[in-house]
């Protein structure tokens, strides 16, 4: 093989970067929006941004009365800031379902990924889809009933990294049009130049290089693990603002090599004041298992648990 097309990063079946910088993404089987479903929810496909280009797929619950006000969940995908689309089926269904249950509007954003796009950029195209939000809640007719003083931040694995930092940027942008009654990172994905006990452990060898490569891929030029972004204990916020921190329910599954950063992450979130912090496990399940498997007993049990939240707050 010509030494310029070498790979220097894969993750087999998803994604392989090349030496001259081009990158090869495999996509699993995925979903078109739907206008008439028999599930209980349609679903679109919207612009956010069309110049970097964002886009974002909305599920909407059906026919809800034109007097009744929903709330919005805005949805990060996760694939380690570098791969994962609102299109994978499993998304589609999982957020189609939950869209149902929870009786809440849905907006799945699909930012640009690393390693093209590194860190901040997720973080600032996320926000974004606030920002679109409120500019659209009254020319979009699938938000005519959105209630954006009822808008929650969820993701699984890098996309809840992203709706932490989300809600980070929102507190420090002062923005209220919007405003964030709470956060649902599911699996997040976060870490640090210092390993975990789960980290060093020797049977974790693989796993870890697999972490090592997703971070180097989307960090910023220089940066290590420590970087805002990976470690949430650098991405400062005054006391102030902590107080201003949204309700956060932390969900972790029993079998994922990122469960013991979720109670780091949600230990952290009480340390800091937060008003309300869950941390909620599904035992004896992987990681993301709710993309793989979206119709399982387990997967209806987090979307119960999600809706009670939202409904409860």
């Amino acid at each position: 093989m010509d030494i310029k097309m070498s790979i220097v990063a894969e993750a087999p079946g998803y994604i392989q970067v090349f030496s001259d910088g081009i990158v090869k993404r495999f996509a699993p089987e995925i979903a078109t929006p739907l206008s008439e479903s028999s599930n209980g929810y349609i679903s679109k496909d919207v612009v956010v941004d069309s110049s970097k280009p964002i886009t974002a797929r909305i599920f909407l619950p059906h026919a809800p009365e034109s007097s009744t006000q929903l709330s919005v969940l805005v949805y990060f995908h996760g694939g380690g800031f570098c791969i994962g689309s609102t299109t994978w089926l499993g998304y589609h269904i999982f957020l189609g379902d939950l869209s149902v249950r929870a009786k809440t509007i849905v907006l799945s954003v699909d930012y640009r990924l690393s390693p093209e796009n590194k860190l901040p950029i997720a973080y600032d195209d996320c926000y974004s889809a606030l920002e679109w939000l409120h500019a659209n809640r009254c020319v979009e007719p699938w938000l005519q009933c959105a209630d954006l003083k009822r808008v929650f931040l969820s993701g699984d694995s890098a996309g809840g990294n992203i709706a932490h930092h989300v809600a980070i940027k929102a507190i420090k942008s002062n923005n209220f049009h919007v405003l964030i009654k709470g956060l649902l990172p599911i699996h997040p994905y976060f870490g640090s130049e210092k390993r975990t006990k789960l980290e060093l452990a020797e049977d974790s060898s693989q796993e870890v290089a697999m972490n090592d490569m997703f971070w180097g891929l989307s960090l910023p030029e220089g940066s290590d693990r420590d970087f805002y972004g990976c470690n949430f204990e650098k991405a400062y916020l005054s006391d102030a603002e902590w107080c201003q921190f949204p309700a956060v329910a932390v969900y972790v599954a029993g079998f994922d090599f990122l469960k013991e950063r979720g109670v780091m992450y949600a230990e952290f979130l009480q340390s800091k004041g937060v008003k309300r912090v869950e941390l909620v496990e599904a035992k004896g399940e992987s990681h993301v298992y709710h993309v793989f498997h979206p119709e399982s007993e387990a997967t209806r049990l987090l979307q119960k648990r999600m809706s009670d939240f939202m409904l409860n707050l």
